[in-house]
This record gives C-alpha cells, structure tokens and sequence, in this order.
C-alpha cells in the first residue's frame, strides 16, 4: 500500500476515535486526559477537516489512551 500523509492522517484520527470510544471516554474526557482542547479533538474526529496530529501529540493520545502508539497506526478493518 502507498502511504501518503492524507491516508495516514485519516487512519490515526480513525484509531484515535475508535480507542476512544473502546475506553468509553467523551471528547472533553480524553482532550483532558491528553492535555488538549475540546474542540482541537473535535476537530481531529472530523475527518472532513484536514488535521494532522503531531508526534508529540500521537504520544498525548497514546498516553490518555494507555496504549501503545503503535496502535493508532492499526490498519485493521472498521466496522464504519
């Protein structure tokens, strides 16, 4: 598969979504948790914004999430 950094930008907000939903967690509790704002992890979910996560930031998720970073790069298949 050809990575470009769109497809890879989609696939983590995707995992970023579903790790938050799996931890039962509303988008105000994990933007605390991750020491980030409401609305920047609003506008992350929203795919049809054109957001990309630093790794500073992929790191804040990973943390508040309490898994490994490697995991927001999952390419296993959504149920969406």
């Amino acid at each position: 598969m050809l990575y470009t950094k769109k497809s890879l930008s989609i696939l983590v907000r995707k995992n970023i979504r579903k790790y938050r939903l799996i931890r039962n967690y509303s988008l105000q509790e994990l933007a605390d948790k991750a020491d980030l704002t409401h609305g920047y992890v609003r506008d992350l979910e929203c795919l049809t914004l054109d957001k990309t996560p630093t790794l500073k930031t992929l790191g804040k998720f990973a943390n508040a999430l309490d898994i490994e970073i490697k995991y927001l790069f999952d390419e296993s298949v959504f149920d969406e």
